[in-house]
């Protein structure tokens, strides 16, 4: 009998919708079925958003995980307890919770490169509560970098027959052309083809998105596309990779839905995730690529204005949780 993969699911924000998303996930996704799921972060959130809920499942609280664990019906929690009573109230972002998050990562972290737990799957978290709360990062991306000493990592966003790379991510869209660059293309072409193993696809089609309207149009509309993109795409060539010319983005990927292409890689961050999120919006699952350890999380935010309201969606946890399952497969 293959032994489950173990998957250890991140809390999030608790001020954010992170506990329901991971608590409907465990009650409609069936998640024993294919993976151990193993919640890192408060039991007493957990527990409580269980009886928000009005659900039939047990929350316990574990200091390590052991292969005799209960999964039926149970919500095992590696428990934290930076959450008290009172603490925190949802949609109300403080420095507790961004405090919190941070200390649910590093133990995650911990866990994975331990060989404790086969993979990481985030619930989404603040950006800006975790910088207020003396965590100097972008987001989980760079934190997960630094934890694990990883210098070439990227972003990348999946749904369906779409797989999106970025070269850039949260920059002002004033300075994406200085960060385009021959080297940081390369490298993210060579992230992208990487990630194929996780899908099992040995030799990828790999396309690359140009920056400007119509590919440039012959330095007409700028020349990125000649001086930085072009020459990491013979470099990568030169090294047997499958990768287009930079090709105008208002059609690669009505191109890319119909499976002419395994990945594309993407120049900044709403070139990717506008046509990715228009499709599958509340479905798509972002990985981080290029660490040692596989980390899956949602496509969507802590979304304030619906915590605690017992609406908020958990396909897209769902869908995060099932794919690190299935990367285990190919690590």
């Amino acid at each position: 009998m293959i032994k489950k993969p173990t998957i250890g699911i991140t809390m999030g924000d608790p001020a954010g919708i992170g506990s329901e998303i991971i608590v409907k996930a465990f009650h409609q996704g069936k998640l024993e079925e294919f993976c151990r799921p193993i919640v890192i972060g408060d039991a007493e959130a957990i527990e409580g958003m269980v009886k928000s809920l009005k659900l039939s499942l047990a929350v316990k609280s574990v200091q390590e995980i052991k292969d005799d664990l209960i999964y039926n019906n149970t919500i095992n929690v590696i428990d934290l307890k930076n959450i008290g009573i009172g603490q925190i109230k949802f949609g109300f972002p403080s420095k507790t919770a961004g405090t919190a998050v941070v200390e649910y990562i590093k133990k995650a972290v911990e866990l994975a490169m331990n060989k404790k737990i086969d993979a990481i799957t985030t619930a989404p978290i603040n950006k800006e509560v975790m910088n207020a709360s003396g965590y100097p990062y972008r987001g989980h991306t760079e934190l997960l970098a630094e934890l694990t000493d990883t210098r070439d990592f990227g972003m990348m966003m999946v749904s369906g027959p779409l797989r999106i790379i970025l070269v850039t991510t949260h920059l002002s869209i004033k300075d994406v052309p200085k960060y385009i660059n021959k080297d940081r293309v390369y490298r993210t072409i060579m992230l992208a083809n990487k990630a194929m193993r996780y899908f099992n696809i040995e030799n990828p089609r790999i396309a690359v998105a140009a920056l400007n309207p119509h590919a440039g149009e012959g330095r007409l509309f700028g020349s990125e596309e000649w001086d930085d993109i072009m020459p990491a795409v013979i470099k990568a060539r030169g090294e047997g990779i499958d990768v287009t010319d930079p090709m105008p983005a208002d059609t690669l990927f009505y191109k890319a839905t119909f499976g002419h292409y395994d990945v594309i890689v993407a120049m900044y961050h709403d070139q990717g995730l506008i046509p990715l999120k228009m499709l599958a919006f509340g479905k798509a699952v972002n990985i981080t690529i290029g660490l040692p350890i596989i980390r899956t999380s949602v496509d969507h935010g802590t979304a304030y204005d619906i915590a605690g309201k017992g609406v908020a969606n958990p396909t897209s946890m769902i869908e995060a949780i099932k794919l690190a399952a299935e990367m285990t497969k190919y690590s």
